[in-house]
């Protein structure tokens, strides 16, 4: 039996890192300073982060800062309940890199 490539396994990995861009008035805000957010795996690792964006968009990464959101505990009919937490990454891009289009698929 043959075996599959490894960089297959790695290409899927990167798209179950970066699971989606974040789109704010803040974020729109960061890309003037050459910056993007995406929401992250909760599992993700700056390196891993990195690798994934410098595969998936062909850009230069300086930088890379996370946020973990903790989910709230809210209330329904009465009854408690426990929001998911979040993990969102602040994407530094190289100087003289251009800006990553969020709008355009992948």
């Amino acid at each position: 039996m043959a075996k599959k490539p490894t960089n297959a396994a790695v290409d899927n990995r990167h798209y179950d890192v970066i699971l989606a861009p974040h789109i704010t008035e803040k974020s729109t805000m960061l890309s003037e300073q050459n910056a993007v957010v995406f929401k992250v795996a909760g599992t993700a690792s700056k390196p891993e982060i990195k690798a994934a964006v410098e595969a998936l968009f062909n850009r230069k990464v300086a930088s890379v800062n996370t946020i973990v959101s903790k989910g709230k505990t809210k209330k329904w009919k009465g009854t408690p309940y426990q929001r998911s937490d979040a993990k969102k990454a602040i994407v530094t891009l190289a100087p003289g890199q251009d800006p990553i289009d969020i709008t355009s698929g992948i």
